[in-house]
């Protein structure tokens, strides 16, 4: 083994095969240091009101279903009932259709916050499905 140290660092002690390690006390540590967080924040986000519009834009359409489907092709479980298609890009459409896909839609902004959309919050426009032969 190989160490690299500064000449003022005093050696690190090595440990034997078969030892004990042991482990680190954080006990003096308060939680919030350590990473624990409160329960109750987890539990009640708070709600700003969104900046974004709600409408899908044509590129989170088109990189939603490319992933959706590319994840069905690889024998992801398919969240509505089939009746014979069997295009994964077919079948990703008609998940949209029905708001099924779960994701979520992260938008980033200037300031550098962001907003999450989830797939079913967002209105899908109408013209899309005529031109891929939707309802």
């Amino acid at each position: 083994m190989i160490s690299y140290r500064y000449e003022d660092e005093p050696p690190e002690p090595e440990i034997e095969e078969g030892a004990e390690v042991e482990e680190e006390n954080n006990d003096d540590v308060p939680d919030d240091i350590i990473g624990a967080e409160n329960e109750e924040k987890e539990q009640e986000p708070v709600e700003h009101p969104r900046k974004t519009s709600k409408y899908m834009t044509k590129y989170e359409r088109a990189r939603i279903l490319g992933t959706r489907a590319l994840q069905i092709s690889m024998n992801a479980p398919v969240m509505v009932e089939l009746e014979g298609e069997t295009d994964p890009l077919e079948i990703a459409m008609k998940e949209l259709r029905e708001r099924k896909i779960p994701f979520t839609i992260r938008r980033y902004l200037p300031d550098g916050s962001y907003e999450d959309w989830g797939v079913d919050e967002l209105i899908v426009e109408d013209s899309w499905k005529r031109q891929v032969g939707g309802d």
